[in-house]
């Protein structure tokens, strides 16, 4: 018996090569990462605040709440900085721009520090946060997204690397500066862009 160690993947045609950054591989599994373990939060606990630099009192969501809100369906490629890329996932929720309707923030404000279960942070400008296919999904695939896959919500973040879509998401302070998340203050990026293979500092 014979084993070809050396024979190649075959190669992506231009069409999807063009979908995926550099020093990128496709899989069609969702690999579970993520640090510390999966915390069980079921759905009438879950609370989503938005504060910080907002007028007016701090916006506080309960996951009924959160489906009162326009729902919305997007299907994008997604990137992790261990390399793998997803293309095609589907995700279902609330789109950050329509979220915001709820609130104003300050003219001052001009990032946000995403607030997470375990104490996790990892922070983007709003020129990130606001673009119109970011959102906090509850689905996946057409399922009720899973907790290893950061149920009951998660944010979707899809044009920067997938640590940027925190986990289990429960709040986002909006702030005049920027300053590094959980990730970033061990070395990752302070922005994320695949593209720009923005992996490290």
């Amino acid at each position: 018996m014979v084993f070809d160690f050396f024979r190649r993947k075959p190669a992506m045609d231009p069409e999807t090569a063009a979908r995926v950054p550099p020093g990128q591989y496709v899989t069609e599994k969702w690999p579970v990462l993520h640090y510390g373990g999966v915390p069980s939060v079921p759905k009438d606990k879950w609370e989503f605040r938005v504060y910080g630099l907002i007028e007016g009192e701090p916006l506080t969501l309960s996951f009924e709440d959160l489906l009162a809100l326009p729902q919305s369906k997007i299907t994008e490629d997604i990137h992790c900085v261990t390399r793998w890329s997803r293309l095609g996932a589907q995700f279902e929720g609330v789109l950050i721009t329509d979220l915001m309707k709820q609130v104003q923030p300050k003219a001052e404000a001009t990032h946000a520090i995403v607030h997470a279960e375990h104490n996790y942070t990892t922070n983007l400008a709003l020129d990130d946060l606001l673009l119109p296919n970011v959102m906090l999904a509850h689905r996946a695939d057409g399922h009720d997204l899973e907790p290893q896959h950061g149920g009951p919500v998660r944010l979707v973040v899809p044009h920067l690397y997938f640590w940027k879509s925190a986990k289990w998401v429960r709040g986002m302070e909006l702030t005049n500066h920027d300053r590094p998340g959980f990730w970033e203050s061990y070395g990752y990026h302070m922005r994320g862009d695949p593209w720009a293979e923005e992996r490290y500092s």
